[in-house]
């Protein structure tokens, strides 16, 4: 079966629907969700997505991504990802509105068109990351990487993070750390 997902306008309203694959082959408007996961101790904790995903494969991103599906909200769709991303059974309060921004990006690796609104959270994780359960076949784990060490990293680093999240990470949810 075929995944549908709502095409939005610019004022982020439902206009129709359109089967995944068309919607990131042609660049058509839609949503997503991410969620950082951000220690006590000031760490983010990255996915390590499947070498086979269709966009951006093999890279870190946020700890819970996901499209919003029809009839979903953001933030179910956010508490519905991070139990399938990571096992944990969160409430909506203990997600933490970071911002809803409007995004347009190509992958250079399989050439789709990412062209979202997407509303971003950060949750305060205090269990260790070893203990997250991994998706089959969406990931191939988690890492744990220190504040500080994201704001220096080399290019062989920098590479294999999605752009969007290793820039995001570092602007942010760097300011939402200092209230840790």
């Amino acid at each position: 079966m075929k995944s549908l997902l709502n095409i939005v306008n610019e004022n982020d309203e439902i206009i129709g629907t359109e089967e995944r694959e068309e919607i990131h082959r042609r660049g058509l408007l839609h949503r997503e969700i991410h969620v950082y996961f951000l220690t006590p101790d000031k760490k983010f904790i990255f996915q390590h997505r499947a070498p086979d995903k269709d966009s951006y494969p093999d890279l870190l991103d946020a700890t819970v991504g996901g499209h919003v599906e029809i009839g979903d909200s953001y933030l179910e769709t956010a508490i519905k990802e991070t139990r399938e991303e990571t096992g944990l059974n969160l409430k909506p309060e203990d997600f933490i509105f970071i911002n809803k921004t409007r995004r347009h990006s190509e992958d250079p690796a399989t050439g789709k068109i990412n062209n979202v609104f997407g509303e971003s959270y950060a949750y305060i994780f205090k269990g260790d990351a070893n203990d997250l359960k991994v998706e089959a076949g969406k990931a191939v784990g988690f890492e744990t990487w220190a504040i500080d060490k994201l704001m220096d990293l080399n290019d062989e680093e920098k590479s294999r993070f999605i752009p969007y999240t290793l820039d995001f990470s570092k602007t942010i949810l760097i300011e939402l750390s200092k209230n840790l």
